[in-house]
């Protein structure tokens, strides 16, 4: 069984005098700088429940945004794409407040060794 935290409220961040997309890039960098590991997901998207289980089965606990499960998911989900500059918005994956980025670049890192040293230097991996 996958344990991880999920989070679906994101509460009041409606700044006056800014536009949506600014206010949800806020929000995205404030939700990535709140734990170690964050992963932005859709629940039905496979890709992202590869990822929410590749960081599982290393023993990381990430916190999991659902954005299908949220009124304001769809503009955090265009946040992220103007982030990534590509059209793929899911799972993106912060370690320690910064951008690793989509499932191919998680999986580079992972592959090429240098995910396990992000993790443990975010202080979300201690083996």
């Amino acid at each position: 069984m996958m344990h991880y935290q999920t989070e679906s409220t994101w509460g009041s961040y409606i700044h006056s005098g800014r536009t949506q997309m600014e206010t949800s890039l806020e929000i995205l960098e404030r939700l990535a700088s709140e734990n170690a590991v964050v992963i932005f997901s859709v629940s039905t998207c496979c890709m992202c429940h590869a990822i929410k289980r590749l960081f599982c089965g290393m023993g990381v606990h990430p916190m999991v945004y659902e954005l299908d499960q949220d009124p304001r998911g769809k503009y955090l989900q265009d946040a992220l794409r103007s982030l990534l500059g590509n059209g793929c918005a899911v799972p993106v994956v912060f370690i320690g407040g910064k951008l690793v980025g989509a499932m191919d670049r998680v999986m580079a890192s992972h592959i090429s060794g240098t995910l396990v040293p992000q993790l443990k230097e975010a202080g979300a991996l201690w083996l």
